[in-house]
This record gives structure tokens, C-alpha cells and sequence, in this order.
């Protein structure tokens, strides 16, 4: 059997509502034959061929003499981008292809797959996934449909474990949800492989060497230093123009994690897993950061209101700097104050 993947010419939203009807159709089929075994495992056999439509190519861009990007436009996920909302990394070494976070879904993972095979012809020998939100994962599964079920996709112990458990299927039924189905046929495909903190790989000519210096975007965050190039994929840890999730990751984590990242490799391209890389990109997100923190922490030593520390943090420099243009700003920033807010009730005492 095989997928059944909508025709490339055709429009988006009718493609999705097909789908849907043929999904829905399934679905009453099952539940009025529920009690007969055979019928049910059909209708998931079914369920499991329909795919969302291709995502558009988006050509690579060469940032240094090994690492390639796949730059994704929008900060977050919609119908419109199909759930493009995060990059993707290769790293082309004379041993093959390193994949470093594979997309959001089965279906940029091949986009992704196409745009590789227009740069090199070596196959794919390993994907690093550098936490567990599914933007950076979902992807894996492309990769192992064209590479194999034993292609090593190497994570830290705890991103492996959320992907295994529950945050694996919420990640994919989430993106599903934001992009209107666009992202349908995923399948969560956890890494195989557990890495620490100082591991290195040799692929060839290149050598990857991995960092974590604790909990920062998350408890388990990833960053992958391609040394020859001097260049590192940091993940979420740091973004160019967009406020970083922080629900699960801490704010003087974040700071002691760009201190520890910064005086182990050095001068570096640091490149964001949403927006550009740049050399300065640990210190122009931290001093944000730090216009969030600073007036948290300090209106909580002070004994004043929550209330207080938003309207200092708005009124910080190198917060209102940023407002006009940073994505998501609008929508976030009371959350992510109020995020630091608590964090620094339980630091200060």
C-alpha cells in the first residue's frame, strides 16, 4: 500500500477538506461496526496512509564550508506555512549527510530530504534532534521512510523519553490542529540513540561536539558545534527575532548556559533554530532576556506586584527595543514576564 498524498496542483484547502471527508467517512464506518476487530484495525490502516500536501521546496542556503540551512520564514506554525516554522540544518562531511532537527512534519522532513539530494548526493547517516518540541523532531520520520528504520537519530536521555511518552503524540497532534491538517500522516518516530553533554563524532572530515549545560529553553537542550567550520546549532536556546517558549525552561538557567556555551567553544556563527544566525546572537537574546529578568527579580526584592514588574519590564530598554519587530512580541510577553516573575519569587527567597 501506499500514501495517499493529494496531487501537488492541487489547491490547499479543498485538498484538506477531501482529506477530512475521507478521514470523517472512515471514522463513522468504524464506529458503527465497532465491535467487529478486523473493521477497526481498516480504518487505522486507513487513517495512516493519508497525508497532508507536499510542502513547497525551499532551496538551501550555505552558511559555512560544511553546514547548509532550510530557513524557515515564519516563527510559528499556520496553515499557511504548513507548519515551516523552524530550520533545518545538514551538515554535508566526506562520511555522508548529519541532519541536525528535521522539521515539523513528515512532510518537510521529504522537502527537506529533496533539497539535500540538490546539494550532494551522499545519503543521510545520522539526525540529531536538539529537544523535544516537535518542530524540531516530527520530521524523523521522512528521514527513516528514506534511510531506514536503523539511521541513528542521537537526542539527550530526556528528550528522548518526553518524545517516547506523552509529548510525542501532543506534539503531533498540535501541529496538526495549528496547520488545519496540512501536517496529517506524521508519524512520531523517537530517537533511537542517547548522547550526553562532551560527546564527540567523527563523520569523516567533520567533527560534532555536543553540548548542555543544563536546564535553559528546556531541561534537555542540544547544541550541536560543527569545529571545523566554528559554527554551533544552538536550538531554541536563543532565537534571532522571536520570544522563546520558556514554560518549561528557566531564566538564570539560561544565562549560566550561555556563559558555560560561550567560554567552551569560542567565537562562533551561532545559528538559532528560528532565524538567522549570527555571531552576536547569545548576547543580543540575552540582553532581552535580561530586560525581562532584571526588573522581575528586582520588583520581587522590592515586595511589589506582579502588575509592577510588567510595566518596568515594558518600559526596560532593551525590551521596548524590540517591541515593533520581534514576533509573537505582542502576544507573549506578559506571559513571559509573568513566567519570570514566579521564577524570581523562588530565587530571591
Amino acid at each position: 500500500m501506499r500514501r495517499l498524498t493529494p496531487p501537488t496542483s492541487s489547491p490547499l484547502a479543498p485538498t484538506r477538506r477531501s482529506l477530512l471527508r475521507a478521514a470523517g467517512g472512515m471514522g463513522l464506518l468504524a464506529a458503527g461496526l465497532a465491535t467487529w476487530p478486523e473493521t477497526r484495525l481498516l480504518a487505522q490502516q486507513v487513517s495512516d496512509f493519508i497525508s497532508g500536501p507536499p510542502m513547497p521546496d525551499i532551496p538551501a542556503r550555505q552558511l559555512s564550508p560544511h553546514v547548509w540551512m532550510i530557513y524557515a520564514q515564519d516563527g510559528f506554525p499556520t496553515p499557511e506555512n504548513q507548519g515551516m516554522m523552524s530550520n533545518v540544518l545538514f551538515v554535508v562531511t566526506s562520511a555522508g549527510v548529519v541532519v541536525i532537527d528535521s522539521g515539523s512534519s513528515l512532510q518537510i522532513g521529504e522537502m527537506a530530504i529533496r533539497m539535500i539530494r540538490k546539494v550532494t548526493p551522499k545519503p543521510v547517516v545520522a539526525v540529531f534532534n536538539s529537544h523535544y518540541h516537535g518542530d524540531h523532531w516530527l520530521g524523523n520520520h521522512a528521514f527513516v521512510e528514506a534511510y531506514g528504520k536503523d539511521l541513528p537519530i542521537y537526542a539527550l536521555e530526556f528528550t528522548r523519553a518526553q518524545i517516547q511518552g506523552a509529548e510525542g503524540n501532543l506534539w503531533r497532534s498540535l501541529m496538526e490542529r495549528w496547520t488545519n491538517q496540512a501536517t496529517l500522516g506524521t508519524r512520531v518516530v523517537a530517537p533511537n540513540h542517547t548522547v550526553t553533554h562532551g560527546q564527540k563524532f567523527e563523520f569523516g572530515d567533520v567533527t560534532l561536539q555536543l553540548h548542555h549545560y543544563g536546564t535553559c529553553h528546556t531541561p534537555s537542550d542540544l547544541c550541536v558545534q560543527v569545529v571545523q567550520d566554528k559554527l554551533t546549532a544552538v536550538g531554541d536556546i536563543a532565537m534571532a527575532n522571536r520570544i522563546a517558549n520558556i514554560d518549561d525552561g528557566s531564566y538564570p538557567g539560561t544565562f549560566k548556559y550561555y556563559k558555560a556555551l560561550a567560554a567552551a567553544v569560542g567565537d562562533q556563527l551561532w545559528v538559532p533554530g528560528h532565524g538567522e544566525g549570527a555571531k552576536d546572537l547569545l548576547s543580543t537574546y540575552g540582553q532581552f532576556l535580561a530586560g525581562i529578568w532584571e526588573p522581575c527579580l528586582a520588583t520581587v526584592k522590592e515586595g511589589l506586584p506582579e502588575s509592577e514588574a510588567k510595566a518596568r519590564v515594558l518600559k526596560d530598554p532593551r525590551v521596548a527595543s524590540r517591541a515593533k519587530t520581534m514576533l509573537g512580541f505582542d502576544s507573549n510577553i506578559g506571559k513571559y514576564t509573568s513566567l519570570a516573575y514566579l521564577e524570581a519569587e523562588k530565587e530571591a527567597f
